[in-house]
């Protein structure tokens, strides 16, 4: 896969490190709403080894307030601007609306990360192509009545590349989110997590974002902050299973898994 300048190896696993500049996001709500501060992060992201920054201005959880386009703006442009003055790593926008991911571009950013995989906003495929920076295309929906829950995904997943393809984004600057936590109750996460296997011969990489939910907090019943151990065994069953990206809270604790669990069968 290329995002800006740099190819990433399908076969190796790579962290993009979350910066949320929100008030209200799950875990890190309103750390890093000030300019200083997400700076700051930024640059602890990319010393403890992450890959991509993740800059987001709208929480995603469950029970979150949307955001106008324009209060968005307001929150992330400051911040990409900030940020790719400091690092050299590619900068993700998490957003699934054109108009900010224009703007993020304009800005300097070199991926798009959409949680609705192009299916929310029917200008969305044509910035991307438009501007020829990465995406990532996360599958959701508003029901989570399946007739085959890991196929629907699959397929689903599909069909959202299939929107990119035809919008003229480049096969090599896609990548696939399976979307763990989102449209699918507990069980139905796990049985997403289970069955990685079935992207094993998917052209696009896989990302998997898994960091501190709601999932690993059902199976072991602990509050968020005690939910690393569970992140890391989620991200460890993700590595073995072939996934390419983990989007994390903890860039330190999930460089040193990969690096070990890579040694080991890689």
């Amino acid at each position: 896969m290329i995002i800006a300048d740099k190819t990433y190896d399908k076969n190796r696993t790579y962290i993009m490190g979350i910066l949320n500049v929100t008030p209200d996001s799950f875990y890190d709500g309103d750390r890093y709403s000030s300019l200083d501060r997400a700076v700051k992060r930024a640059l602890t992201i990319v010393e403890e080894g992450g890959d991509i920054i993740d800059i987001g201005g709208e929480s995603t959880r469950p029970g979150s307030t949307h955001v106008s386009e324009q209060e968005e703006l307001e929150r992330v442009m400051p911040v990409i601007e900030a940020v790719r003055r400091e690092v050299d790593v590619p900068l993700s926008l998490d957003t699934y609306k054109a108009n900010v991911a224009a703007e993020g571009i304009k800005a300097g950013i070199d991926l798009i990360n959409d949680i609705w995989g192009l299916r929310y906003d029917d200008n969305m495929a044509g910035v991307i192509s438009e501007s020829g920076v990465a995406c990532c295309l996360m599958h959701n929906r508003n029901d989570r009545t399946y007739n085959d829950l890991v196929k629907d995904v699959y397929n689903e997943l599909n069909g959202c590349i299939d929107i990119a393809l035809k919008a003229g984004i480049d096969k090599d600057r896609i990548m696939i989110d399976p979307g763990i936590g989102f449209g699918k109750d507990t069980d139905q996460n796990l049985e997403v997590l289970k069955h990685l296997e079935i992207y094993k011969d998917s052209p696009y990489p896989v990302l998997l974002g898994v960091s501190r939910k709601s999932v690993i907090g059902n199976v072991l019943h602990v509050e968020t902050e005690d939910r690393l151990s569970g992140t890391l065994a989620l991200a460890s069953w993700g590595i073995v299973n072939h996934v390419s990206w983990l989007r994390v809270h903890d860039v330190k604790e999930h460089v040193h898994t990969v690096k070990m669990l890579e040694y080991m069968i890689r």
